[in-house]
């Protein structure tokens, strides 16, 4: 088994910014393991898909397994995967309040620990996690509670875990995106968003992309919330 070439591993691959850095990374020369509940295999045999329900430990455990198994190492963890649910704070249901925590949470949870465990023993590691620039800027406007409770929160665990392993080489970092152009906004909505950013347009796919090789190749940068927002954040 070839084991010195980098492997990342990408949730939320199927599409937009997952998509994209499934791109990016085998751009690089990177081995990729691509995991989304709707990912199809890959004719690419430097990419691995695995479908699965990120929220379900055992699929983060088969992605870790995999990933070992296949291509011997992991060096890179883009925890993509989530949801964002726009309701005015009365009207969120209960299963919106489960559904929210249980994808943007424990799809971070299970899979990051399974996967720091693997680049802890190796000496070695980059964590990115994508988060949203409404958990420290909120918009008026933009009802964002879940996403903010959530993802919030990923910020504040990146600031902890960079520090807790900082001295055994793997760093984490998360970037804070504004409104980026995925298929999750249909046409129709994208002038309306667009207004939302100082720079009058929606972020594009590889806007994030490229933040995040940034941080990527960023040796010296752990804990930080990289704000990709079109100047939403220094507009407030």
């Amino acid at each position: 088994m070839n084991t010195q070439r980098k492997v990342a591993i990408v949730t939320g691959a199927s599409q937009g910014i997952g998509a994209g850095l499934v791109k990016a990374f085998r751009d690089r020369d990177y081995r990729v393991i691509a995991n989304s509940r709707s990912i199809k295999p890959f004719s690419d045999p430097d990419v691995l898909a695995i479908p699965g329900d990120i929220t379900d430990r055992s699929v983060a455990e088969r992605i870790v397994r995999e990933a070992m198994s296949h291509f011997g190492r992991i060096d890179t963890l883009v925890n993509n995967a989530g949801v964002f649910v726009a309701k005015p704070f009365t009207d969120y249901t209960a299963e919106d309040y489960a559904n929210t925590l249980a994808i943007n949470l424990n799809g971070f949870f299970h899979i990051t620990q399974l996967a720091t465990t693997e680049m802890v023993k190796q000496g070695s590691g980059h964590i990115v996690n994508i988060t949203t620039t409404l958990a420290d800027y909120a918009i008026e406007g933009v009802p964002s509670v879940l996403a903010s409770l959530t993802k919030g929160g990923l910020n504040a665990a990146t600031k902890s875990l960079a520090i807790e392993y900082a001295k055994r080489g793997v760093r984490v970092n998360a970037v804070a995106p504004g409104v980026i152009k995925t298929p999750m906004h249909s046409p129709e909505t994208h002038a309306a968003l667009a207004s939302l950013h100082p720079v009058g347009r929606m972020g594009e796919i590889s806007d994030v992309v490229e933040a995040i090789l940034y941080l990527e190749s960023a040796g010296f940068v752990t804990g930080e919330i990289l704000h990709v927002d079109g100047g939403q954040s220094a507009g407030h």
